[in-house]
């Protein structure tokens, strides 16, 4: 290994903080000039520089080069300024970069495998890796990011959000954590007609073919890194609960589209129950966007339901309602997905219901005291829509977590003020807080960020073989045992501030539920000990 090489190593390298020593050691000591500076002052510099910038891509562009070329100073600037640089580095921002990643390519920070080419997947891979371990790989194909849909190649841009995510809020070590970019082609008529798209031209491959790639590509992935936990990443509604439901069963895997976004949301819902003194039998769900989100989230507040309320199961499904674009889910509707109609209901509950396309009137009909919006609709949850609610439930939870903001179903101050000040709310993205009444108001950011780190973290430290229910469940108790019910005004999250204590507490429910259901794969007496040791930081 040349000093070029070993310096251009972002995982290793600590650049200007390596010791006079260490660059003789290295044989790096002409490559670099004389000042030895710390992570500290370097840190200084780099938000310097971020601070200077007026364009949030900008900003992003900044931070994610110096991510490429020097992990630790990254990490260390994102421990100290973790609020400031989350949306700049996750979304919202990331959505820019992803819709510019052709116009912005500079080099690769992702591993990409081609539908074309199934037998070059674990060259890829290990062409990745470089001979690293690998505890964690984070996967997409591009066709469900954000709220902004199909992106192709271009969608490997959300992956470098995502692993900032999991090592600032976790501490998992970048190094062992592979990104991969699944390229099956692109729908988006303006990415095939652009000279400079950097992914596959041809429409999106589906069907048996897709499905044999997937079963490659995993199978390849285990077989080289066999412990690895697998993390599908913004997967389209055709795609996203197939793979989970193929593989959840064997497999150490999550979607957190799926899973992540529905703990979270059952965390503030578990939360609000707790300060307004309600209980389950009290809990009635409508879910506005009936796509693979707003299914995975309905799905996870009934299991909890079930396996912590007590309910029976068809009880608890009849709980919810789905409401897509073309209105309320009803049996006997055509082109229902799978997970749509096990929540649709029967016609003749809503007989009295003129038009099932009226969000209000659905809400006045089937009463709900929690309202989700996962539609990508903006201002879909109107006046007349939270009135309703606010009309018939004394504390309603209302969801408007569609991101990116401009596309959020209602804004956080409007909902506060069309409930008089009674409304539990969380955003996708981050909302001030509302002042009304004399009273401030803390509203949650319903980010599937609060989970997916310590989940995954904690069932890797916890050498789970699956992520069952009961860990997703516990996920979301730990997290809503940080709110402070007595607090007028709380948030039914806690903030995005706290994000390296919420994933560590996390974490430790994670790996604890695993060895409580005998998942763990070798022993792990002392699970709070063992989260502590396998913690990453950048200064070591």
């Amino acid at each position: 290994m040349t000093g070029f090489t070993t310096l251009k190593d972002s995982f290793a390298t600590r650049g200007l903080a390596l010791t006079a020593d260490e660059r003789v050691a290295m044989d790096v000591d002409g490559l670099l000039p004389a000042a030895v500076q710390t992570l500290d002052l370097q840190e200084q510099a780099v938000y310097a520089r971020f601070r200077s910038l007026d364009k949030d891509i900008e900003k992003r562009l900044y931070l994610m080069g110096v991510c490429r070329e020097n992990r630790r100073l990254f990490y260390h600037g994102m421990a100290k300024h973790l609020t400031e640089y989350m949306p700049i580095v996750y979304a919202p921002t990331v959505a820019q970069s992803i819709q510019r990643y052709g116009e912005f390519y500079f080099g690769s920070d992702v591993a990409y495998v081609s539908i074309e080419h199934p037998e070059r997947i674990k060259d890829a891979l290990r062409q990745y890796a470089q001979g690293r371990d690998i505890d964690l790989i984070v996967a997409t194909d591009g066709e469900g990011i954000l709220g902004i849909g199909d992106w192709g190649a271009q969608g490997a841009e959300i992956l470098t959000g995502k692993l900032a995510v999991y090592t600032a809020a976790a501490g998992i070590d970048p190094a062992r954590v592979l990104p991969v970019m699944i390229d099956v082609g692109t729908d988006r008529r303006e990415l095939l007609d652009d000279s400079h798209y950097v992914g596959n031209r041809f429409k999106r491959v589906r069907g048996e073919r897709y499905d044999d790639f997937i079963e490659t590509f995993v199978r390849d992935s285990l077989e080289l890194y066999p412990n690895a936990l697998l993390h599908w990443e913004d997967f389209g509604r055709p795609c996203a609960a197939p793979i989970l439901d193929r593989y959840r069963g064997d497999v150490l895997t999550l979607n957190d589209d799926i899973q992540g976004t529905g703990v979270t949301v059952l965390a503030a819902l578990v939360a609000a129950r707790r300060i307004a003194g309600t209980n389950y039998d009290d809990t009635r769900i409508l879910v506005f966007g009936a796509g693979t989100a707003g299914v995975g989230i309905a799905d996870q507040l009934v299991d909890d339901m079930v396996l912590e309320g007590g309910m029976d199961r068809a009880d608890a499904m009849s709980r919810v309602a789905l409401v897509d674009r073309y209105g309320l889910i009803l049996v006997g509707q055509e082109g229902l997905t799978e997970g749509q109609a096990k929540y649709a209901h029967d016609p003749s509950e809503f007989a009295g219901l003129d038009d099932i396309t009226d969000l209000a009137a659905v809400v006045d009909a089937f009463k709900p005291s929690v309202l989700i919006g996962t539609s990508t609709r903006a201002g879909a949850f109107d006046e007349r829509v939270v009135r309703a609610m606010a009309s018939h439930v004394d504390r309603p939870l209302i969801c408007p977590i569609s991101n990116p903001t401009e596309l959020a179903e209602a804004k956080a101050a409007d909902v506060i003020r069309w409930t008089e000040g009674r409304a539990f709310v969380i955003t996708g993205t981050p909302s001030d807080p509302v002042e009304y009444n004399g009273v401030t108001y803390h509203i949650g950011q319903g980010n599937n960020a609060l989970m997916y780190p310590g989940i995954c973290f904690g069932a890797i430290v916890g050498k789970a073989r699956l992520i069952s229910d009961r860990m997703l469940l516990a996920s979301a108790h730990a997290i809503s045992d940080m709110i402070d019910v007595n607090e007028p005004g709380a948030a039914v999250l806690p903030p995005v501030s706290s994000l390296t204590e919420i994933s560590r507490r996390v974490a430790i429910a994670v790996a604890e539920q695993a060895v409580v259901e005998g998942l763990n794969r070798e022993p792990v007496p002392d699970v709070p000990a063992a989260v502590e040791a396998n913690i990453w930081h950048p200064e070591d």
